[in-house]
């Protein structure tokens, strides 16, 4: 059995991150990952929770160089 796709959200948006599979990939806790991008834990956990209504150019950027990612490698847009 196929699994569920997602619900859009109240908002409407279909985007989900997936900052959790990169942390573990590369061995990364969140805390580490907001002290070497210059955001709050907090920040980092509202995005990574599918909670964010949206991202900074810049805050995206320094998390794809700290990650050694694109930003597609961050986000999904289901259909």
């Amino acid at each position: 059995m196929a699994p569920a796709e997602p619900v859009a959200g109240e908002d409407g948006h279909r985007v989900t991150c997936h900052l959790d599979d990169l942390l573990v990939d590369r061995g990364m806790t969140l805390k580490e990952l907001a002290e070497r991008v210059g955001v709050t834990v907090v920040n980092l956990s509202v995005l990574k929770n599918d909670r964010a209504k949206a991202v900074r150019f810049s805050t995206l950027t320094a998390i794809c160089d700290v990650l050694d990612c694109q930003p597609g490698d961050l986000f999904t847009v289901w259909r």
